[in-house]
Order: C-alpha cells, then structure tokens, then sequence
C-alpha cells in the first residue's frame, strides 16, 4: 500500500504511554504521540499521522527519519539555535563595561552609542545599545531629566 509507514519502532506500546505521560513539553510529546499512534496501529500513513497531530507531513517524516538514524534520543534532541549573532561584538562589550564602570560617567545611551562608534568603530542602533546597557548589564545610568518651568 502506497504511503504506508515503515518504521520498526522497538519501544512497546506500554512504554511509549508512560513516557506520553511524562513529557512536558510540547514538541517532545508530539513525536512520542507519534511513535505511539502508529505502533498502536491508529494510523497507517505519514499523511493521516500528520492531520491527527496538527503538523505538516514533512514534520514528521523528519521526525522519524531520526527515530530511524538515532532511535529516542535522536528524535526528541532538539538542539539549540545560535540565533542572530549580536551586533556588538563581546571585546566591545568588556570595553564598554570597563568604561561605565570607571569614573566617567554617560548621561545617555545617546552617548554610550556614540562612544562606541567614536572610541571603538562599533555601529549599533540606539535599542540594540539600550537593551545591551539596561537589560544585559544590567547597569543604570545616571539620567536627568530636565523639568520645565
């Protein structure tokens, strides 16, 4: 029969329930829920087997073409990815730390962006130096505000 998976998956159907029970996240019960409803017997294809969980069919094809590569472990390995690389680069950082830490003070993040263009040749938009001061370092400025008489 045309589209019909074949996969040997060696985990009993006891088993695949009591780690359904143990998951708590999302993707991960959703490629056990997988492996279970096809050695159940629940579902015959890759595409019925898509429709039931709410993924695309070539979700889970890779799905269990790593059950198949890795077994278990491969399949609910995740990863981690390495995101964005940031626009200030980490020497820049440790440069910039050591000088809101030294005497001289910056009375803006206007200022801090300038000095790292000036000082160091590094370009930052304004929010990418706010978030790296405030949320990062974790460092306050000393802001005043000027009042209106």
């Amino acid at each position: 029969m045309s589209g019909v998976v074949k996969i040997n998956i060696t985990e009993s159907p006891e088993t695949l329930k009591i780690l359904l029970s143990q998951q708590k996240q999302k993707q991960t019960f959703e490629r056990i829920q997988a492996l279970y409803l096809l050695k159940t017997g629940q579902v015959q294809t890759v595409q019925n087997l898509a429709i039931i969980i709410g993924r695309h069919r070539t979700t889970v094809q890779g799905w269990l073409r790593r059950y198949r590569e890795g077994g278990m472990p491969l399949m609910l390995d995740m990863g981690k990815s390495s995101g964005r690389p940031s626009m200030i680069p980490d020497w820049a950082i440790e440069r910039l730390l050591e000088e809101l830490n030294s005497s001289k003070a910056f009375s803006s993040y206007g200022e801090v962006k300038d000095w790292l263009e000036e000082e160091l040749g590094v370009r930052a938009n304004y929010d990418v130096v706010h978030k790296l001061v405030c949320y990062k370092l974790k460092y306050k400025l000393n802001l005043s505000r000027k009042k209106d008489l």
